[in-house]
């Protein structure tokens, strides 16, 4: 359950951080929010996997960072080919982005806990 959940929400961050880089490509005034916008993005892919993953606070936290770190990632990685940012910026924003990835998953697991131990 927790690699769906690892995959769909990074799926849904990855699909956000990449319309974010392409509007923000088109419109000056997103792209001067590109680092906080991206940070948010993290935050809630780390939050819906702990949600979905609904598994340890340490595994949340940790599968938050690695969702967060990899969708912003990818979506710097673009914003870079087209020219937005400097490189970086990949190291500096996917470290951020990280960071807040594995805070949305210790948020996503302290609000939604966790599964119901079997029996």
């Amino acid at each position: 359950m927790a690699r769906n959940a690892m995959i769909t929400a990074l799926l849904v961050g990855t699909l956000l951080q990449v319309a974010m880089v392409v509007i923000g490509h088109a419109t000056v005034a997103v792209a001067s929010l590109f680092a906080p916008l991206g940070m948010v993005i993290s935050l809630i892919a780390g939050f819906l996997y702990a949600r979905w993953a609904r598994t340890t606070r340490g595994r949340a936290v940790r599968g938050g960072a690695i969702v967060g770190g990899l969708c912003a990632l990818i979506g710097i990685v673009v914003s870079y080919l087209l020219g937005d940012v400097t490189a970086w910026i990949l190291f500096l924003g996917t470290l951020s982005s990280a960071f807040t990835g594995a805070i949305g998953g210790l948020i996503g697991e302290v609000v939604g806990g966790r599964a119901p131990a079997s029996a």
